[in-house]
């Protein structure tokens, strides 16, 4: 008897968005499939966690097969639940998106759809996220779909180590004219900000951020440079902060009391 795989899904635009919708559509042909995602938009929260209110859960529907929970939280708090609560056993796959905008290179720093994925992988589960290069509420990921279905395929049938992430990024082009996949690195770039400074009704003062984010490199083995080229771009992502090649720099600073 074949049994299918256990599959989690999150994301940080909330659980009507349109991006979520259509990952549902792609994972639910390809195992059981629990949703636990916010009810509101927690898009840029990064990974943040809830700990100064509790955290409610609205059961939309559920059986073996298939089950919908919104959650008051953010998408680590998602994640968190629905390992330590909710699930059954330990899935076999965590997918968090369809995240509306980009989060390539230093974007995954900021990403609620990323931390999700990584909180999974912090939990031994393989992980995965994905975005489309459209901030835009009604996006088309209809170009995007069949990719997806292989990567998420292909992942559960590769045998990769437990706990392993990645960060995938789609074009928003037509299908026609998106070229392939691409296995890259994380670009280097940054965000020149800026905060609009502007004057409520009651003459308070509030701000809105805004920014212009900078390319440093480009580098053909990039995920900047896949997906201006209309690939695919998939990083895998590490969850060790430590700057390996820095620590016998330091080795000075060493000392004993």
């Amino acid at each position: 008897m074949n049994i299918r795989p256990l599959i989690l899904i999150s994301n940080d635009d909330g659980i009507n968005a349109p991006g979520i919708r259509t990952l549902i559509d792609v994972v639910r042909p390809l195992g059981d499939v629990m949703i636990v995602a916010p009810e509101q938009s927690y898009s840029g929260m990064g990974h943040a966690v809830t700990l100064t209110t509790p955290i409610r859960l609205r059961k939309i529907t559920g059986s073996k097969e298939y089950s919908e929970y919104a959650c008051s939280g953010t998408p680590v708090d998602c994640i968190k639940l629905a390992l330590n609560n909710l699930m059954p056993q330990k899935p076999d796959l965590i997918v968090s998106g369809i995240n509306h905008g980009a989060n390539s290179s230093v974007n995954i720093i900021y990403s609620g759809t990323m931390a999700a994925a990584i909180e999974g992988a912090l939990g031994g589960v393989t992980s995965v996220g994905f975005s489309l290069l459209d901030f835009s509420y009604n996006a088309d990921f209809e170009s995007g779909k069949a990719f997806i279905s292989k990567i998420i395929s292909d992942i559960l049938s590769s045998g990769y180590e437990k706990g392993s992430c990645f960060n995938v990024n789609i074009p928003a082009v037509s299908l026609d004219e998106i070229k392939g996949i691409k296995v890259c690195r994380q670009a280097k770039g940054n965000w020149i900000e800026a905060f609009d400074e502007r004057t409520d009704p009651h003459n308070g003062k509030y701000y809105w951020l805004s920014g212009t984010f900078i390319h440093q490199e480009k580098g053909i083995e990039t995920d900047l440079w896949a997906l201006e080229n209309n690939y695919i771009s998939i990083v895998p992502v590490t969850l060790d902060y430590t700057r390996h090649e820095q620590l016998n720099a330091i080795k000075n600073l060493e000392c004993n009391v």
